[in-house]
Order: C-alpha cells, then structure tokens, then sequence
C-alpha cells in the first residue's frame, strides 16, 4: 500500500471518529454509561475520574487494528484505521482534557474564531447540571455558540448550573 493511500485512510479515519465520538458522547456517555461519564461533569477532586476509563475502552479498538494490519496478515490499511483511530485520540486529549479543561496548567488562550468556539461550545455542553439538556456534543466540530445558547435557553427542562445562568443571557 502506498504511502499516500495509507494517509488518506488515517485522514478518513480521523474524520469518521469525529461522527463517532459525537454520536458515542450524545447517547452512550450521556445515556447508559452515564455512571462513568458523570464525573466528567463533576468537580475533579484528583489527578483521574472515573470518565478516564473511556481512554482505555476506545484504545483497544485502535490496538486491535494496529494488530490485524501489522502482524495477523491483514492488510495494511488496517493498521492505517488504528492509527487514525489513536490520532483522534490524541487530538481529543489534548485539546480537550489541555487546553479546554486545563488538566495540565499552561498560560495558551484560544485566538483563533475556530478554537475559541470549540472551547465555549464544550463549556456550554458542561452548563447543564445533569445529563438532559445539554448541547455540542460533538468535539472538532461545534455548532455556532448563538445557536447552542438559543437551544439551552428553549429548553425548559434543562437546569443550568449557577455559573452558567449569568451567561444564558449573553
């Protein structure tokens, strides 16, 4: 497999674990594995949550298809969906769990139009207090922030927390 091909398939895979992740985070995180999820939603108190174990459940996936398209005989673009798998992986750890929750200190503040409606996108996603309700669930992608404050406002059953309610209004 030529070089190219396998990058292209790393590309579409890093694209396709976008759409995966929104629809894994919209109704499996927030919906039956809400028991690991919702100390994401919660003040940490150390260094890990509960939350973390999801790093381990979506890293075997990346490992079983490194394994097929390197050492089972598989073909190699396999192994290029792995990889695209674990790239998508790191991406989400680090603008996410760095930059957006600051789980590792640093002085960067988003700049850019596109960066910083990533990061009030997802602290819109926290606003809410419970699983209901909330917004963006999506991580490189996010809805315009107007469009995702018009919806937590419509939204009569969502309770936002106390934080959130001065910015319900801007």
């Amino acid at each position: 497999m030529s070089l190219g091909t396998g990058l292209l398939i790393l590309v579409a895979t890093v694209a396709f674990m976008e759409g995966f992740a929104y629809a894994t985070h919209r109704w499996v995180m927030h919906g039956f594995m809400w028991f690991l999820h919702e100390s994401h939603h919660r003040p940490r108190t150390g260094w890990f949550e509960a939350n973390d174990w999801f790093a381990f459940i979506f890293a075997l996936p990346s490992i079983l298809l490194i394994f097929l398209g390197t050492q089972a005989g598989l073909s190699p673009a396999f192994a290029w969906a792995g990889v695209g798998v674990a790239v998508y992986g790191m991406i989400y750890f680090f603008f996410h769990d760095v930059i957006v929750h600051r789980r590792l200190a640093h002085g960067w503040r988003p700049k850019s139009a596109y960066m910083r409606r990533i990061v009030q996108a997802h602290r819109l996603h926290h606003a809410a207090e419970t699983k209901h309700g909330t917004v963006s669930f999506g991580f490189l992608y996010a809805p315009p922030v107007r469009r995702l404050k018009a919806e937590l406002a419509a939204n009569e059953q969502v309770r936002l927390r106390a934080s959130s309610t001065a910015r319900r209004a801007d």
